[in-house]
């Protein structure tokens, strides 16, 4: 129960530093996914950071790349390394709200990546994911609106 409250705070927290981000994808500094190379999470099996030497306008975000090689993956099809629910916290889409993300949380299941607000949020997540993915997946439609 504690721990439950705890990673509550920590959602409503993250959601008051989104700043009720209008945007349907996560973009921190001017980047999506916190200027991570989404491919690579696909390729490399790892977050690895991306370079404003490979960037892509994308849905209204500037998405970052490693190599030219992952640029080009993404930009001939992005519905298939973008991240669900636009980057933003899967638990939190699931929770009916937008919270952000950190890299180091990422999950790619059934070839399609998620990310969540912290390891904490991640473990909660984990134990009940594929409920909560077919939650999120409902829930998205009005999240992203918000």
């Amino acid at each position: 129960m504690k721990r439950t409250l705890i990673v509550a705070a920590l959602i409503i927290f993250g959601m008051t530093q989104v700043k009720a981000q209008k945007s349907e994808i996560y973009v921190s500094g001017g980047k999506a996914i916190n200027g991570y190379d989404a491919v690579a999470f696909f390729t490399q099996s790892k977050p690895v950071k991306g370079s404003d030497s490979f960037s892509f306008e994308w849905q209204g975000a500037k998405w970052l790349f490693a190599n030219a090689e992952d640029l080009a993956a993404f930009k001939a099809d992005p519905e298939k390394y973008a991240p669900q629910y636009g980057g933003y916290c899967a638990y939190g889409t699931s929770q009916g709200h937008k919270a952000p993300t950190k890299a180091e949380t990422w999950t790619v299941l059934n070839n399609k990546l998620y990310f969540n607000y912290n390891k904490q949020v991640k473990e909660l997540w984990t134990k009940d994911r594929d409920s909560l993915i077919i939650v999120a997946d409902k829930k998205w439609p009005e999240v992203k609106a918000q």
